[in-house]
């Protein structure tokens, strides 16, 4: 699978009603023992319920400036989440579906992250 077969997939909770579109993923590398990263894993999805655009790097707890930019795409993103991949219980080609009892973390990334 390619991440561009889920970016702007439609993201529905377990009953079929939409909860949003999948803006951007998050990736998972092992850790190895050697300098060449192991083979990445879709650790989840994220979902924003406003918008299908990106945050543009603004995900990152750290990046303020241009403060009005930064407020601008914040608040565009209100209500995005992270959904953990094994959260989702199907995928096609127009929509995602997510589990029953979903856990909605944050989508910032914190410095070290």
């Amino acid at each position: 699978m390619q991440l561009s077969n889920l970016l702007e997939l439609t993201v529905v909770d377990g009953a079929g009603n939409p909860v949003g579109t999948v803006i951007d993923v998050r990736l998972s590398l092992p850790s190895t023992t050697d300098d060449r990263p192991g083979t990445p894993t879709l650790f989840g999805i994220i979902v924003s319920p406003h918008t299908r655009s990106s945050y543009l790097g603004y995900e990152r707890g750290r990046a303020t400036r241009p403060r009005l930019l930064a407020a601008l795409l914040r608040w565009r993103h209100r209500g995005t989440f992270l959904a953990l991949w094994g959260d989702i219980s199907g995928v096609t080609d127009n929509k995602i579906t997510l589990s029953g009892d979903v856990t909605k973390y944050s989508p910032v990334l914190e410095a070290g992250t």
